[in-house]
């Protein structure tokens, strides 16, 4: 039986990170084991008290304390409410749902592309990457430099990490243009044994092609797919693509489950996603 009754997790700070986006800091007033096994690229539903609930992405998975965070923008009636709200106010709590990343990346060659708020699913894996990769490589693109999000976490991953960061509007002396544009120099003569990709479609799209192109297998290129999850349980439907479900069995698909999926609901198309990126 499906357990769709939120719990309680109290705001216990926010701030700016991006535009029109806000980094929030929350606390599970009694966190469970399950909550505790979340895995980087899992969601969760948050509800607003009389404004209803939402899927969010963890930026961290929730800690012993049951501490976690999140990045929100603002598109909505719900997230409205949520900006306004006050430290120390009451919100609603599903999770963890969905399917995350790809758990087992010891020793191998990880490449994570991002583009705007997609960054945020691919934080906690990109930390733990760090730590256990045999190499870890990242190439962030953004709009423009105000539209960047995860600004602490970008400052220290400039520190010690093989990173890259690109916008399509950039500022003098930056790297401009889509992130597609930057992977050879990135890459060189390597070929990861992973990438991952969160971010608009037409960027995901067009860099798994890209790799794909460059030898890297199908089934070792993951996306993380947004579509419009409302129940986080696979009844309403909302979230189907073709016969599966992106808030049960995503929202990380390998690039050939994608294609199968895509391809037999007439959505697929490569050419238009190379156009844009």
């Amino acid at each position: 039986m499906i357990d769709s009754t939120p719990r309680p997790m109290i705001l216990e700070d926010a701030y700016a990170d991006g535009e029109d986006a806000r980094h929030f800091q929350l606390r599970l007033v009694d966190p469970q084991a399950t909550d505790l096994a979340a895995q980087p690229g899992q969601f969760f539903m948050l509800a607003v008290p009389g404004h209803g609930e939402a899927p969010f992405t963890y930026v961290r998975a929730p800690d012993a304390e049951g501490r976690f965070s999140a990045l929100v923008r603002r598109t909505g009636q719900l997230t409205e409410a949520l900006f306004e709200l006050q430290i120390g106010s009451v919100l609603g709590y599903r999770g963890p749902l969905g399917r995350g990343w790809p758990h087992d990346l010891t020793g191998r060659h990880v490449l994570v592309i991002a583009g705007g708020c997609g960054l945020a699913p691919l934080a906690g894996l990109i930390d733990a990457a760090r730590d256990n990769a045999a190499r870890l490589q990242v190439i962030y693109g953004a709009r423009h430099p105000g539209a960047q999000v995860l600004a602490r976490e970008r400052a220290r991953w400039r520190l010690d990490l093989d990173y890259l960061e690109t916008c399509d509007v950039a500022s003098p002396g930056e790297r401009s243009g889509s992130p597609v544009a930057h992977l050879d120099e990135l890459l060189g003569q390597n070929i990861p044994d992973a990438v991952l990709c969160c971010g608009p479609e037409p960027l995901m799209l067009a860099s798994a092609e890209h790799c794909l192109k460059r030898g890297v297998p199908a089934v070792h290129i993951w996306l993380s797919l947004e579509r419009r999850m409302h129940c986080g349980a696979g009844l309403c439907g909302h979230c189907h693509i073709g016969a599966s479900y992106a808030c049960v069995d995503g929202p990380t698909y390998n690039y050939e489950q994608y294609l199968a999926l895509t391809r037999a609901a007439g959505l697929y198309s490569t050419a238009q996603a190379i156009r844009h990126c």
